[in-house]
């Protein structure tokens, strides 16, 4: 079994999220996926910004699930 990660960037001033981003590393467990979702929410605020967040009130949304596998 396989984790997928995906990040939801959010804005409070505009009501919504943008769409999910499916992280691209797996992970093997939910422990390692839920680690790296804090960790790279800080990293994703940093990158966007004091003064963006605090202007757009953004705040970031995290999800792991299992990740379906198709034999195809």
């Amino acid at each position: 079994m396989k984790i997928t990660l995906i990040l939801f960037i959010c804005s409070y001033v505009a009501g919504d999220c943008l769409p999910g981003h499916e992280w691209p590393k797996q992970f093997n467990d939910m422990y390692d996926c839920m680690n790296a979702g804090y960790e790279e929410s800080i990293s994703k605020m940093e990158e966007i910004g004091r003064d963006d967040v605090n202007k757009y009130e953004i705040f970031i949304r995290f999800a792991c699930a299992e990740k379906i596998e198709t034999n195809t």
